[in-house]
């Protein structure tokens, strides 16, 4: 396997990351404003799909959403996963 593959899953894994810490914080700041939210399956969504770095972030370092167990499972299976998955494609080369 060509140890670029294992390149681009990390780079996509922290940008959707990234993108997915400020959709937490933009929706944890509607909830302060009491305006439009996020529905909550689309933020899993998010960390399932290479986001679970940034769900982690914005359940412990934003402090949102830290109350519903489901966000802390998801986020934590999600990020092993994906660590799983970097070890299979690091093993491949």
């Amino acid at each position: 396997m060509n140890p670029l593959y294992l390149y681009i899953y990390v780079i996509v894994w922290i940008f959707i990351s990234l993108i997915t810490y400020v959709i937490y914080l933009y929706d944890k700041d509607a909830a302060k404003k009491n305006k439009w939210r996020i529905k909550e399956k689309d933020l899993l969504l998010l960390s399932v799909f290479l986001g679970s770095i940034g769900g982690l972030m914005g359940l412990y370092i934003a402090r949102h959403k830290t109350k519903h167990w489901y966000f802390v499972l998801v986020n934590w299976i999600t990020f092993i996963g994906h660590l799983l998955l970097l070890y299979f494609f690091y093993t491949q080369i």
